[in-house]
């Protein structure tokens, strides 16, 4: 363990990510083991509590999180994501305490419809993102998928929009963030509610 982070730290860390793992799995965005949550510990170093590979998301521990690094290696703990890289990335780049990743059918669908981005505008549920609800467009960004973390850090660093908290991930899925596990939680809410409003109006 780093000299900033403790046992209980970690803890308890882990009880919030297994919390929010177990609400995102209820509404089947994490199905069997896939998906995977982060929240940062320490800024400097950079350190985030990240869920552990494998694992069923709706049955998660407080055990079931790994200590890794500003790249995403393992500082303490079993095997982190394979994302864990992706996580470290979006929480320096964009300042988030907390990196959601889910599988949901809407982000994958209508990436593959919108590759350029996916355009929304007059919903009063943009204002769960900070925007106005009229008068103003907000383009979620779509980026091609890659098993290279870093590649995938560097597309979404170069198509991200600072009004949207989230990308969409081809044929893959969606990432969100926020300043809090909770913000990071209502920020995937509010956006997968956008894509599913989408999705019903195609």
């Amino acid at each position: 363990m780093t000299a900033d982070i403790t046992a209980l730290d970690l803890e308890e860390a882990g009880a919030v990510l297994a919390a929010e793992s177990a609400r995102f799995a209820s509404f089947g965005w994490m199905r069997g083991t896939s998906g995977n949550l982060s929240a940062v510990l320490t800024r400097d170093p950079l350190r985030l509590a990240v869920t552990a590979s494998g694992h069923d998301k709706g049955e998660l521990t407080p055990a079931d999180v790994v200590l890794v690094d500003g790249s995403g290696g393992a500082v303490q703990g079993g095997k982190p994501s394979a994302e864990a890289e992706l996580h470290a990335r979006v929480a320096a780049l964009t300042g988030a305490g907390a990196v959601v990743h889910v599988h949901t059918v809407a982000s994958v669908a209508l990436g593959h419809r919108h590759p350029g981005g996916i355009v929304f505008r007059d919903l009063e549920m943009l204002k769960g993102i900070g925007q106005p609800a009229h008068d103003v467009e907000v383009t979620l960004p779509v980026i091609a998928n890659s098993q290279d973390m870093k590649v995938l850090g560097d597309r979404l660093e170069a198509a991200r929009e600072p009004r949207m908290p989230a990308v969409v991930v081809a044929g893959h899925g969606l990432y969100v963030w926020g300043d809090s596990p909770r913000q990071a939680r209502h920020h995937t809410e509010v956006v997968e509610w956008l894509l599913e409003l989408e999705l019903a109006r195609r």
